[in-house]
């Protein structure tokens, strides 16, 4: 899903994948053979829906776009809905500054922890701190590719699991560069950059397309359950529940995409998915139920929250563009937030990156 440009020719022709091309990230070709910084070609945003500036004409004058419409659902904040997409919201500003942060920091330390799963499982297996062993640049060394071991050295580095803890271990940057001669290698930086995803509550195999049961897991923290319920009852009739059983967490960075597709691998599509964003602005793309219907492209910002329940769940859809550059990223109050900790690791990570957290009721 991940910036594929593998397609073809027919998917090419659809509506959506144009809309996908229309709004990705390219370069300006007279960039390519020169040794200045390479720059973004322009690319015509006026007909992105912008649901900030429709909030802020909303409460200033209670006039609206056409074609959307605002319901405040027994929210302090409206709810704007699209009439031609029956099953979606968008609520901007759905997370409050300490929220966001919160739930960005969490997505970089506890939710990429084992038992939970994550794309770098298939190659490294489980991967243990890896947040803290990139802040402590140390480097993944592949133990069996190499000529000899150091036993004692090994004594001293992080184990990443049980059945990969044999060959992938971490090591200091001094003894990793050594060991480097002889073995395959990656820093923890470069791996914390190439985490695109990770599972939370029950465990979705990728391979399958469905919900293995059986894969241990940690559930869903409390108080991201708590927050995904009152999200929901937004696109939920007075009275019905919303039970929070697995989460995806898509990380993006510069150039990172994620293509058209359904979520369409749980059983009650009445039941919404919640989706948070956090990190830099996005646009999104809602399709309908064929990919040649024509998608609505909107900006995802941090805070937002969207809601796909009933028809909605129908359609395709997906994110063709992240913005990191800082005129059009919109960072600046997580910027000042994470600027005053001692710790700036996680202001560095969040200026070139964008965290989803998407939320379902799996039964």
């Amino acid at each position: 899903m991940y910036g594929s440009d593998k397609v073809s020719d027919e998917a090419e022709r659809t509506a959506f994948r144009r809309a996908e091309k229309k709004y990705k990230l390219y370069y300006d070709d007279a960039y390519k053979s020169s040794k200045k910084k390479k720059q973004p070609k322009q690319v015509d945003l006026s007909e992105v829906l912008d649901f900030k500036s429709a909030l802020d004409s909303y409460n200033e004058n209670a006039q609206l776009p056409p074609g959307i419409f605002a319901s405040r659902c027994g929210s302090n904040r409206p709810v704007f809905c699209l009439e031609n997409r029956p099953g979606f919201y968008f609520i901007p500003g759905a997370l409050s500054l300490e929220e966001q942060c919160r739930w960005i920091r969490e997505s970089l330390t506890s939710f990429p922890q084992p038992p939970n799963r994550t794309n770098h499982n298939a190659i490294y297996g489980p991967v243990n701190d890896l947040f803290i062993a990139a802040k402590e640049k140390r480097t993944l060394v592949d133990e069996e590719s190499s000529l000899a071991r150091l036993d004692s050295e090994a004594n001293s580095c992080t184990s990443i699991g049980d059945t990969h803890s044999h060959r992938w271990k971490f090591y200091e940057e001094n003894i990793a560069s050594f060991r480097a001669k002889t073995c395959k290698s990656i820093s923890a930086s470069d791996l914390l950059r190439k985490l695109r995803w990770s599972t939370l509550g029950l465990q979705f195999d990728w391979s399958k397309r469905n919900y293995d049961v059986s894969l241990p897991h940690n559930k869903i923290p409390d108080e991201l359950c708590q927050l995904a319920k009152k999200l929901a009852a937004s696109a939920m009739s007075m009275g019905e529940g919303f039970q929070p059983e697995a989460a995806i967490v898509n990380y993006f960075g510069l150039a990172d995409s994620l293509g058209g597709h359904l979520d369409d691998m749980e059983a009650d599509w009445s039941k919404p998915i919640v989706s948070m964003s956090l990190g830099s602005k996005a646009i999104f793309l809602l399709g309908g139920k064929s990919r040649q219907d024509p998608p609505v492209a909107m900006f995802l910002r941090s805070g937002d929250a969207v809601l796909m329940a009933g028809e909605a769940r129908e359609c395709f859809h997906g994110v063709p563009r992240i913005f990191t550059d800082k005129e059009n990223a919109e960072i600046s109050p997580l910027e000042l937030q994470f600027s005053h900790e001692d710790d700036h690791f996680f202001l560095d990570y969040i200026r070139t990156s964008r965290i989803n957290i998407n939320i379902r009721q799996v039964f």
